[in-house]
């Protein structure tokens, strides 16, 4: 006797049942989840939650989307569709790439939810949405001329991921004060600076951040800073 295989733990893996409510589409599901995502975080979603506010029942739900997990896979996928890759031509390679890296930091920042659910979606990579954007990224790197776009790519969206996290799980924090980054930032200084008085470089550090009256711009700053640099670095790659 054949031994019995696993279903492959994706919603890309299998077909879509046959609704019994016209009314209620995966793609409204996929809607309604997102938003719920953007204004609670992902710990608050839930199928019988989700229901309600589509006034459905969780059991019709899952005739479109059969898991949480599914439902995950979903949102995501739906969610890079919104990120703005440049086509590839090139000699032009860094403003393309510094492009997309800037849509990415961008859609994290209205979707902060989304990097939590990187590689912990099932197999999150076979939407057609992500697909789509990697197949963009490397053509960008590949017409370029980098001997290992994957490589570039690995590189580019590890810095990109990384910094976008740390300022989407920043401003979770400061949305969650009821207060203006500027007025959270106000009554947070004070105590900063002063535990970080005895150390030279961070109380400098602190005394340029305390000066600094837009956090967004400072935060756009640094951002375009490190990758400027990283594109720097990346750009020795390429063939002489």
């Amino acid at each position: 006797m054949a031994a019995k295989t696993n279903p492959i733990p994706s919603v890309w893996a299998r077909q879509p049942r046959e609704s019994e409510q016209p009314a209620l589409s995966r793609a409204a599901i996929v809607r309604e989840a997102i938003a719920m995502l953007d204004a609670e975080g992902a710990e608050a979603l839930s199928m019988r939650k989700l229901g309600s506010r589509l006034n459905a029942g969780a059991t019709s739900l899952y005739r479109h989307v059969a898991t949480k997990d599914e439902l995950m896979e979903l949102a995501l996928d739906e969610i890079f569709g919104e990120i703005a890759v440049p086509a590839a031509d090139g000699p032009d390679w860094r403003a393309a790439a510094a492009e997309a890296a800037r849509s990415f930091r961008a859609t994290v920042l209205r979707h902060p939810w989304m990097p939590a659910l990187l590689g912990q979606a099932g197999l999150a990579y076979l939407g057609p949405n992500l697909i789509s954007y990697s197949e963009r990224l490397a053509a960008l790197f590949t017409v370029a001329g980098f001997p290992e776009p994957s490589r570039a790519i690995d590189t580019l969206l590890s810095y990109t991921i990384g910094m976008s996290t740390t300022e989407a799980a920043w401003l979770t924090t400061v949305a969650r004060s009821g207060e203006t980054e500027a007025a959270f930032i106000a009554r947070l200084m004070p105590a900063a600076q002063q535990v970080a008085a005895a150390h030279e470089h961070l109380a400098a550090a602190y005394a340029d951040a305390a000066a600094a009256t837009d956090p967004v711009e400072l935060r756009n700053a640094k951002f375009a800073y490190g990758l400027e640099v990283f594109l720097d670095g990346l750009a020795l790659r390429l063939p002489r």
